[in-house]
């Protein structure tokens, strides 16, 4: 029996659902993982319509991270006897012309919420079957068949979704024991090409302590540890949550979920050991809270399907926003008349990193003091953030622009107001803006 393990974004050994499930029944079995060309492309959100000018590409630091991660994954795969096949094209085509030519007899991956991916899952399974398909849940904590999912209607309010959730308990995360099946193809992979090319450049560019923010499961596993129980900084991050810049005050943990590098249910998991450890508190009820908020867009983008990028998103509400290029441009380069504004704006094209309330004051400016179409701020997301998750980018851009399921419409936030709030010294926005002080405002702002 013959096994193909598609890789997504489950790039891990541990809790690994898919990976679990193949291994027993199959005599080999070849692991991969397929590289869009557009990924690689030279990332450019620019100035004509939305359709046309979003090319898809990464930004330097996702791609870095992206690429880090898979070389981890390669290293662990060869200590059990296996290793991760590349390929680049269209993820359909390649998948499909990989089963055509090996025959394989049974296919594992993990299931996934965005309108594509979803597509290219079902036209493989139309394409083929009579293949054993093995299609994990574990980028959730909840399983496509938990009977609670069924009590939901959408648009759905955030309140009434986490009320499912409250008083739910995840199992302890299984163990991947011993040597895995031997591969049938031994083809070398181009892995420390792709390395030198991006991953030395965006580390330099990187600030030092978010040189830490390194992929691969070992690096996320090592960042658990220090957070929740070497250092047990979850105990004050209600408090530090609103931090802007630095290691510290919030967990880190989006980048390595994003990628699957750790399963949100060993995090979750590990939140419940660290309470029945040393007690819960508001802290670590509130490191949960914000995984109930991950697990409710995924479960949103899951059944928004197409509407998730559609400018009247899922309520089918016109926003009242268009594309004006020059303001967007500004905003993108951090050249607008809100110096606070252009502070996150370069840590993120410097880092590939903004904090949470970054994020909200920076698409709040977009929206609505320059009232350019939210999805063009939601796609340049999707290009730098080194953390992108499909489901709660989108999902919260549209909540912010009150196109989404917030019952209270669009998200207002006085610059002012939260500069005073999170800045009150001004030591970020001075700090950020040094960086590149010779700019010139743009006169359309």
């Amino acid at each position: 029996m013959k096994g193909l393990m598609i890789f997504r974004n489950n790039l891990r050994l541990q809790h690994n659902a898919a990976l679990q499930s193949i291994k027993s029944k199959v005599d080999y079995l070849d692991c991969v993982f397929v590289i869009e060309p557009t990924w690689l492309a030279n990332a450019n959100v620019g100035r004509s319509s939305f359709r046309d000018c979003y090319s898809g590409g990464m930004g330097e630091h996702r791609r870095r991270f992206l690429i880090e991660c898979l070389l981890d994954l390669d290293q662990q795969l060869r200590q059990r006897g296996s290793l991760l096949g590349v390929h680049f094209g269209e993820f359909s085509e390649v998948i499909e012309r990989l089963i055509l030519t090996h025959d394989y007899d049974v296919i594992a991956l993990v299931d996934l919420p965005g309108a594509n991916e979803q597509q290219q899952t079902q036209r493989l399974l139309r394409r083929f079957p009579l293949k054993q398909w093995l299609i994990a849940d574990d980028f959730y904590l909840m399983d496509r068949a938990d009977q609670r999912l069924g009590s939901l209607e959408y648009p759905q309010s955030f309140s009434k979704f986490r009320r499912l959730l409250d008083g739910m308990k995840i199992e302890p995360p299984k163990e991947l024991l011993g040597r895995l099946p031997p591969p049938s193809i031994w083809a070398e992979i181009c892995l420390k090409k792709l390395a030198r090319e991006n991953v030395e450049e965006a580390h330099s560019h990187s600030g030092a302590s978010l040189q830490r923010l390194q992929g691969g499961e070992n690096a996320a596993l090592e960042q658990l540890n220090y957070y929740l129980h070497e250092r047990g900084l979850i105990r004050t991050y209600k408090k530090t949550r609103n931090g802007l810049d630095g290691w510290e005050f919030s967990s880190k943990m989006s980048g390595w979920l994003a990628q699957g590098c750790l399963s949100v249910r060993t995090l979750f998991y590990e939140i419940q050991r660290h309470e029945d450890r040393y007690g819960d508190n508001e802290s670590t009820y509130w490191l949960r809270f914000e995984l109930w908020w991950r697990e409710y867009f995924q479960w949103l983008a899951r059944n928004a399907g197409p509407r998730l990028f559609s400018l009247r998103g899922i309520k089918r509400v016109n926003p009242l926003l268009t594309f004006y290029p020059e303001a967007f441009m500004a905003w993108r380069e951090g050249h607008t008349q809100c110096d606070f504004v252009n502070a996150f704006m370069k840590q993120l094209r410097a880092t590939g990193w903004m904090s949470n309330r970054g994020r909200q004051i920076v698409a709040s400016y977009l929206i609505n003091e320059l009232g350019v179409d939210w999805r063009y701020g939601a796609a340049y997301f999707e290009q730098q953030l080194i953390d992108y998750d499909c489901a709660s980018n989108w999902g919260n851009w549209q909540y912010l622009a009150g196109v989404g399921t917030d019952p209270r419409g669009r998200r207002r936030f006085s610059m002012e107001k939260q500069k005073d709030v999170y800045d009150p010294n001004g030591e970020f926005t001075k700090a950020w803006l040094e960086e590149d002080s010779s700019y010139e405002r743009s006169s359309f702002l």
